[in-house]
């Protein structure tokens, strides 16, 4: 069940209620309906197994694709009023480094996708994979196997894609390829800033561009650089089902994503999980995608965590927090360090699907 924020002060003793923190506008809006139906089906599942210390699971709405102060402000009041006891969220990096510091603590915090690496923060878990463990993989594929020596950098200007360039820069560096260009533009850039990317990378004709653009801005620039007739390599740290449907798919062999889930990564516990949610949701549901199976993950880590101290408060769960363990489409995964070290797998796009090329 998903309420509205503006009913969440309305405390039901028999509710556990955690604050879902998923774009539901902005340039990431696409991603919303599935990561709400992934936490949906996480909830139910956590309910329908005697729920969280006896209670029923409900999610409260919180739009993130808003800017991040007031995100922040929202999700920190619920907090501090008692009407979530946890925050789940799926959305930018930016918006996490405000919801953490407005949180201070006042309830744990799952945080789901891909992100810079680096924090520490009691209460704060990290179910993604940081850039230091992400983009590695799919560097490493491409210059073994498609000789991409000469790479471009393009990303929105925030936190996650300015880090991930950063570790992008030294995994090139031992790899013996260099970086021709780079540029960070701001989310929602117009016509004009895409122009000029493009004209850059038809004159630096790169072996490969990696991209750590975002939603709607990585579909713009897909779609442009199509209709460009430019033709290297795209390497996406961002890329999951839902933004490969809004480019028409591709059929070049040349765009790549890396993550740490493709709803074709081949498990028996993947298809197990993808037939439960269309049995919930229908065969014209959104697509499960890396972002909205996060959102299950982190449902299911917020109850485990709980369920093992016995209560939500984050000295409680931070003294029992190393060892959690919940079983997902991608396995079995265990905190350690407020992280989980996870598979990532280099996908390349096959029409409207990924076709999982390597793991590491």
């Amino acid at each position: 069940m998903v309420i509205d924020p503006l009913e969440a002060h309305l405390v039901r003793a028999d509710a556990f209620r955690i604050a879902l923190v998923a774009p539901v506008s902005g340039v990431l809006g696409m991603l919303g309906p599935c990561v709400i139906n992934c936490a949906s089906l996480g909830a139910a599942e956590v309910s329908d197994r005697g729920g969280v210390l006896g209670r029923h699971v409900e999610l409260v709405l919180v739009d993130g694709g808003r800017p991040p102060a007031e995100v922040a402000r929202e999700v920190a009041g619920l907090a501090r009023a008692g009407a979530v006891q946890a925050v789940v969220g799926t959305h930018a990096s930016d918006v996490r480094v405000a919801v953490e510091r407005a949180l201070g603590g006042a309830a744990p915090y799952i945080y789901t996708p891909p992100y810079e690496g680096g924090s520490r923060t009691p209460g704060v878990y990290f179910l993604g994979e940081p850039a230091s463990r992400q983009v590695g993989p799919g560097i490493d594929w491409l210059v073994r196997h498609r000789r991409a020596r000469r790479w471009y950098l393009l990303g929105n200007d925030y936190v996650w894609p300015r880090l991930v360039h950063v570790s992008a820069r030294g995994r090139l560096l031992a790899r013996s390829a260099r970086v021709v260009g780079e540029r960070l533009i701001p989310c929602g850039f117009g016509d004009l800033a895409m122009g000029r990317v493009i004209e850059s990378l038809a004159a630096l004709r790169p072996d490969a561009v990696l991209l750590n653009l975002i939603g709607s801005d990585l579909v713009a620039f897909n779609r442009a650089f199509t209709a460009a007739g430019l033709r290297c390599a795209r390497l996406c740290g961002a890329l999951e089902e839902h933004g490969l449907l809004a480019v028409d798919g591709d059929s070049t062999g040349e765009l790549y994503a890396t993550m740490g889930y493709f709803g074709t990564v081949p498990t028996d516990a993947n298809l197990d999980l993808s037939a439960r949610y269309v049995r919930r949701y229908g065969t014209t549901a959104p697509m499960m995608s890396a972002h909205g199976h996060g959102s299950y993950e982190g449902v299911l880590m917020i109850a485990a965590l709980v369920a093992r101290a016995g209560a939500a408060a984050v000295p409680a769960i931070e003294a029992v927090a190393d060892g959690t363990t919940v079983s997902t489409g991608r396995g079995r995964l265990t905190l350690a360090d407020r992280h989980v070290r996870q598979r990532v797998y280099v996908g390349r796009a096959d029409g409207l699907e990924f076709d999982v090329l390597a793991s590491s």
